[in-house]
């Protein structure tokens, strides 16, 4: 009597489980008219952090918020960044401005916590940052304000890394 061939069961390759923390900070709807009708398409503004003091934002549109969504998630996974942190704080006061928003950033004394507006806040707590004070001043588009926030912590230096530049000795 021939036994009946059992079928192996081929798993799908699993995608290695990441520490990483996915958030939607902002969905665009915008509308086209055309000759059948309105048209919709969507943006979605996407940040991704490990907080450990790496982030990263990705931008998408698309004719699905899905769709926008999962291009979104991609992009800021590919422009993930590190920045330099001084325990739970940044390491110094920083202003930058990006197209009309401008942010400051000044560090704080542990158990201050993060005392920012939502699309600021939502960067420095995906980073890591536990203890800063931040201020938007100019606009409040949130593409504008994630940008300037993203470039201020790129913007960051230690001690160490300042005197290097200048060429000096500790």
């Amino acid at each position: 009597m021939i036994e009946p061939r059992k079928r192996e069961r081929k798993e799908k390759p699993q995608e290695p489980k990441s520490d990483l923390e996915e958030k939607v900070l902002y969905i665009n709807r915008c509308s086209k008219v055309v000759k059948g009708g309105r048209k919709f398409s969507f943006s979605a503004l996407i940040l991704v952090g490990d907080g450990k003091g790496k982030v990263g934002v990705g931008f998408a549109k698309a004719n699905e918020v899905a769709d926008a969504i999962r291009k979104g998630s991609e992009n800021a996974r590919k422009n993930l960044f590190p920045f330099t942190m001084e325990g739970e704080t940044i390491p110094h006061e920083v202003k930058v401005k990006w197209d009309g928003a401008c942010i400051l950033l000044k560090p704080a004394p542990a158990g201050t916590g993060v005392i920012a507006g939502s699309q600021v806040r939502a960067v420095l707590e995906a980073g890591g940052v536990k203890d800063v004070v931040a201020k938007s001043i100019g606009c409040n588009n949130p593409k504008n304000q994630v940008n300037a926030t993203v470039k201020a912590l790129q913007a960051l230096r230690n001690r160490k890394e300042t005197l290097e530049l200048r060429g000096t000795d500790v």
